[in-house]
């Protein structure tokens, strides 16, 4: 499969923020975020075809580490995902997938799905054509492929805010599942790559997530290594 990069860092973001983790981010995707912070992996796909042995060897060489993450681009849309993963528990990781939930897991290994399904506020600009930017509106959100995840897994939902209507946005959206969603399993996380831009968002929504109970997600990486491949 096509893989971006392989490294090693601590989580930041989500529940497990801080724990040290390898990172293997697969290129590709089947949407186009216009504030994709990976385009490197969706917009311009870029990176060196490895076999699972490949991957797996290269993780290993971390020798402290006991949590995977799978991310991407969208790791699900790589066909060699699911034995990567299986793998990847028999050697005995802690694996957690980051995905935006468009699609069906089919069982494979995964201890933490963290999901991210996409508000309008993602919807590409017009360096994509009509029909990109048809197709990912037709995508971004698909609430029979949520409940199957979050009925069979572990699981956390992400949701990257830049103002207070993405939050009503959002409620309609996890409304639409017809599923009682723990509210500390619902973190906001602010939009942005710098701090000046995430400290400006920061206040409100820590301030927002305080009143209706939701978790405010940090962007640990950015406090740490700034906008910065590898991290």
């Amino acid at each position: 499969m096509l893989i971006s990069e392989i490294f090693y860092s601590v989580q930041g973001e989500g529940e497990l923020t801080g724990v040290p983790s390898v990172f293997v981010r697969a290129s590709g995707c089947n949407l186009r975020c216009n504030w994709c912070d990976t385009p490197y992996a969706s917009w311009n796909p870029e990176g060196t075809q490895m076999d699972v042995r490949e991957i797996t060897s290269k993780v290993q060489s971390f020798a402290a580490a006991q949590h995977v993450v799978l991310t991407g681009g969208e790791p699900m849309v790589a066909k060699e995902m699911a034995e990567l993963a299986t793998k990847l528990k028999q050697l005995g990781y802690h694996l957690t997938i980051e995905t935006a939930a468009t699609i069906a897991p089919n069982n494979i290994d995964c201890d933490l799905a963290s999901l991210s399904p996409k508000l309008s506020n993602s919807a590409p600009d017009e360096r994509l054509s009509d029909s990109w930017r048809e197709k990912h509106e037709a995508l971004r959100w698909q609430p029979k492929v949520v409940r199957e995840w979050i009925s069979n897994y572990d699981y956390q939902f992400k949701f990257v805010v830049a103002e207070e209507s993405d939050v009503a946005e959002m409620e309609t959206m996890l409304g639409d599942l017809k599923v009682e969603i723990p509210k500390p399993k619902i973190m906001l996380m602010p939009e942005g790559v710098t701090m000046e831009v995430l400290r400006k968002r920061t206040s409100w929504l820590a301030e927002l997530c305080k009143s209706r109970g939701y978790r405010f997600a940090h962007r640990l990486q950015i406090e740490l290594y700034g906008d910065t491949r590898g991290t």
